[in-house]
């Protein structure tokens, strides 16, 4: 399959639009990651709770240790205390753990909306063009095929005069249709291949 035009200022702007359409992807990816470490950076208050009960939870620990050495109702009090701990601390340090957990599915969530929906929308918008182009660019490189066998080249010149409108025809001849008439068909071929996006140098080298 051929994917650029032969004929240099057409092969430079499907390149130009190729590259743009990389850029954007790029920027789109770009984008996408910097809003994910945005959101992602907001995580860090939750590991603050989390951070924050796990401390309460150990200080209601090592009062707990404390006071286990108490003879009768130590092991009550450690109970109670560790229980206590439980209660808060653990359910703050979880809490902080679910947030942090959560903050951080919405940063993917938003990371990837981000660069997924723009990226989308581009590549509907660009794709089909874009094989279509390289489907006619293959169907003319397969089509046009010898251009020494003279039959070949009358038959070129012909579509050329009869299809192509006269604003095309006059860039390459003052008088197509004098010019199929008394068989000259070089410049009529020269313009059906640059209009397919071929290189007229494949008349020249044919001939």
């Amino acid at each position: 399959m051929k994917l650029y035009p032969e004929v240099p200022d057409r092969r430079n702007a499907v390149v130009a639009r190729d590259v743009l359409v990389l850029v954007l992807l790029l920027l789109f990816a770009w984008t996408g990651a910097k809003v994910y470490g945005a959101v992602d950076h907001i995580g860090v208050l939750g590991e603050g709770v989390t951070s924050a009960g796990n401390s309460v939870q150990d200080a209601f620990g090592s009062a707990a240790d404390t006071v286990s050495r108490v003879p009768v109702v130590g092991a009550k009090l450690a109970d109670a205390l560790g229980s206590a701990g439980s209660a808060t601390g653990g359910s703050v340090a979880d809490a902080g753990t679910a947030g942090t957990e959560a903050v951080h599915r919405l940063a993917v969530i938003l990371g990837l909306l981000t660069f997924g929906l723009p990226s989308v929308v581009l590549l509907a918008a660009t794709l089909p063009r874009r094989f279509a182009v390289a489907r006619d660019l293959t169907a003319a490189h397969d089509t046009v095929g010898d251009l020494s066998d003279p039959e070949r080249r009358r038959l070129l010149a012909e579509r050329a005069a009869m299809h192509l409108p006269y604003r095309v025809l006059q860039r390459y001849t003052d008088d197509p249709l004098g010019d199929l008439a008394a068989g000259r068909y070089d410049a009529l071929v020269d313009a059906s291949l640059e209009e397919a996006g071929l290189s007229p140098r494949r008349r020249a080298t044919a001939a």
